[in-house]
């Protein structure tokens, strides 16, 4: 009979983070990043450059990374409204990141190894052609990162919230990393004789992505089990709860909903309960809190 006045006690589930001038900048990022893989990939192959061709696996890497992004994007946005994700979509983006990261791993294994392989079996290495290319990679890398960057540091401030777009800034910086390895790698072939750093160069790309892998896998594994907030700021939302002498925290659960919010269920007990509007006002500086349910319970033994 009050389904009518309920409109104002209904909370958003909406924890998504949606930018469309991210994903619109996401996409070009991964067209020319996918056009200059290709590139490297078959340079590396025709030229025998470990490095060019570990640079361009990377690049891979990063291309797939960025397809997993729009989709998150395109994903979230389509069922933002849905009623079967009980907080959501904002995970999506997160799942996204975890497979990213697991087929980086892998991806970095096979460069490893392939690496170790020229080391012991080393290739002849056309360098003229192979510095040529690793050049234009490098350019590509630095105009996405111009792309993404601008973007991060320009629009209407809430950029800083979209995992997605700042993974894929990373993502970018890392490829204009190894690119410059690869350079250094073959300058140094062809000018120093020194051939062998070609496939060390391979192998420090192989860590490099292995440890953006672990990271990432650290970071959003956490997130995906529910994983508390850290012990910092639950102390202090701890203590903005029992603000009041006579009330006491007996079960506290906050947890990441979205990239950037978190839901807090809350039980107290207390001798003269409240009203939960009173509680959830005590939390009103924390901004991350955007999903807030608390339960009041009186003392035993108290009228």
């Amino acid at each position: 009979m009050h389904s009518d006045k309920l409109d104002q006690w209904r909370h958003s589930h909406d924890f998504t983070a949606v930018h469309e001038s991210g994903e619109r900048r996401t996409s070009l990022v991964l067209a020319l990043t996918a056009i200059t893989m290709v590139v490297e990939i078959m340079a590396g192959q025709l030229w025998g450059s470990m490095a060019l061709l570990a640079d361009g696996w990377h690049m891979g890497t990063h291309v797939a990374a960025f397809a997993i992004s729009l989709f998150a994007y395109r994903y979230a946005r389509r069922h933002a409204g849905s009623h079967r994700f009980s907080f959501g979509t904002g995970k999506v983006s997160v799942l996204g990141g975890f497979a990213s990261a697991v087929a980086l791993a892998v991806v970095a294994l096979i460069m490893a190894l392939e690496s170790v392989s020229r080391l012991v079996k080393p290739h002849a290495i056309q360098f003229d052609g192979a510095i040529l290319v690793a050049v234009a990679g490098l350019v590509v890398n630095l105009v996405c990162a111009l792309l993404l960057g601008g973007h991060h540091h320009h629009e209407d401030g809430h950029h800083h919230h979209d995992h997605n777009l700042r993974a894929a800034y990373l993502h970018v910086l890392a490829d204009a990393f190894t690119s410059v390895l690869a350079i250094v790698a073959l300058l140094a072939g062809k000018y120093a004789g020194l051939t062998w750093l070609d496939p060390v160069m391979g192998i420090v790309g192989a860590l490099v992505i292995s440890h953006w892998s672990l990271g990432l896998l650290r970071q959003t594994s956490t997130i995906l089990l529910d994983a508390e907030i850290d012990n910092r700021r639950e102390k202090r939302i701890r203590s903005a709860l029992e603000a009041d002498s006579g009330d006491r925290v007996s079960d506290l659960h906050i947890w990441k909903v979205g990239p950037v919010d978190y839901a807090v269920i809350a039980a107290l007990v207390t001798h003269e309960p409240g009203a939960p509007d009173d509680y959830k006002a005590r939390l009103e500086g924390f901004t991350e809190l955007s999903h807030i349910t608390v339960e009041v319970n009186r003392c035993p033994g108290t009228g």
